[in-house]
This record gives structure tokens, C-alpha cells and sequence, in this order.
């Protein structure tokens, strides 16, 4: 259980003075949401965290952290929020005196994330929000799979992802929409990166003065 796994404290002092842009990236499967985060961590040097990137080197690393999530996650149980909230902590700080800011990737699932994550670590500073239709996520996501490889890349299971996302998703942007900016995905993506990166750069003005 996911109980058993002890939890560590954490200074998260030093984060909050820093003041640095903690910015959550939501968008569906297909969106191109990984291809903006890669634009913005080579244009303004942002560390880009991704939860389920951080829980499977956690598993990889061997530690006994690890292994007690290996066998979480073997038994089909979900990790707990506690867990996910411990290696984003450790992740944020490990980057802190290189990061200029942060994206932390496909978060939060629910509002509920959204809501403890912003209790435990510091407010969110911006959502960015990648739209795009099902039809077009949909397209991309089977053109991917035909050189992906990847098992989740078929028609019937793409339906079922993008209805998670659905559920999931519409409320945390209703719920948050005063900090959220909904860019169209449908859009080449050196556009969309444009029109992000005119937000930005208004981030790091008010941020500067």
C-alpha cells in the first residue's frame, strides 16, 4: 500500500523566495503540448517535469522508494497523490538554482491536484492550455503510431484517453480559468509557440518590474 511508503520533509523555503513562474501545461493526447514545453525550455531555460516521467525513474533508480511503487503500480493501484506531490518537491528543488521557471506537464489530473499541489508547494503562476478537436488529436496520435510503436496508439484506445481527458480536464480549466490561457492547437506549431511565447514574455515583465 501506498501508505507504507514514508514520506520526507521538505524546505520549500528557499522556492518561495525564488518567486520563479510555476506554470501547469494541460492539454489531450495529441495536443503537441510535449512539443511547446520543449519550445519554451530552449527559449527561456524552464525545467519541464512531467509526474509519470518522475515516478518511472523513480522505479528505475532501484531505490526503496522504487520498488514499493514498482509493486503499487504491478498491482494496477494508482499511486498516491502524497507520493507524486514528494517527487515533484524533490524534482522543483533539485533544479531550483539553474531553473528560470517551471512547466510541470499534464497537471493537475483534477482539481483536487490542482488544489493540494498549490497548498504544499506555491501557487500556480499560469495554465496553459493547448485545444485542439478530437478529430485532429485523434489523426495525429494514429500517424504517431504507425512509427511509435506504442501500444496506447490505436483508434479504441485513443477514444478512451480522450474522454479521460474530458472529464478530467474541462472542469480543472473551468475551475481555474482566471489563470488559464487556451491557445488553438489545430495551428503549425511554430504559430501556437508564437502566441505563447507573447504570454510569456508578459510573465517576465510583470516578474522584472
Amino acid at each position: 500500500m501506498a501508505s507504507q511508503i514514508t514520506r520526507k520533509e521538505y524546505d520549500l523555503a528557499p522556492l518561495k523566495n525564488a518567486n520563479l513562474p510555476m506554470i501547469w501545461v494541460l492539454g489531450g493526447p495529441g495536443s503537441g503540448k510535449g512539443t511547446q514545453c520543449d519550445l519554451i525550455v530552449k527559449k527561456y531555460g524552464y525545467t519541464h517535469l512531467s509526474s509519470g516521467d518522475l515516478l518511472r525513474a523513480e522505479v528505475a533508480s532501484g531505490s526503496e522508494r522504487g520498488k514499493q511503487l514498482n509493486e503499487i503500480m504491478q498491482k494496477g493501484e494508482l499511486v498516491s497523490l502524497d507520493i507524486v506531490m514528494d517527487l515533484l518537491k524533490e524534482a522543483i528543488l533539485s533544479k531550483l538554482s539553474t531553473s528560470k521557471g517551471y512547466l510541470i506537464d499534464g497537471y493537475p489530473r483534477d482539481i483536487s491536484q490542482g488544489e493540494i499541489f498549490e497548498k504544499e508547494i506555491v501557487p500556480c503562476t499560469l495554465i496553459l492550455f493547448f485545444d485542439a478537436k478530437d478529430e485532429t488529436m485523434k489523426e495525429r496520435l494514429l500517424s504517431r503510431g504507425k512509427s511509435s510503436g506504442r501500444v496506447d496508439d490505436n483508434e479504441e484506445t485513443i477514444m478512451k484517453r480522450l474522454k479521460t481527458f474530458h472529464d478530467l480536464s474541462a472542469p480543472v480549466v473551468d475551475h481555474y480559468k482566471i489563470k488559464c490561457k487556451t491557445f488553438s492547437a489545430e495551428l503549425p506549431p511554430q504559430e501556437v509557440f508564437c502566441a505563447v511565447s507573447k504570454c510569456l514574455d508578459a510573465i517576465q515583465q510583470q516578474a522584472s518590474a
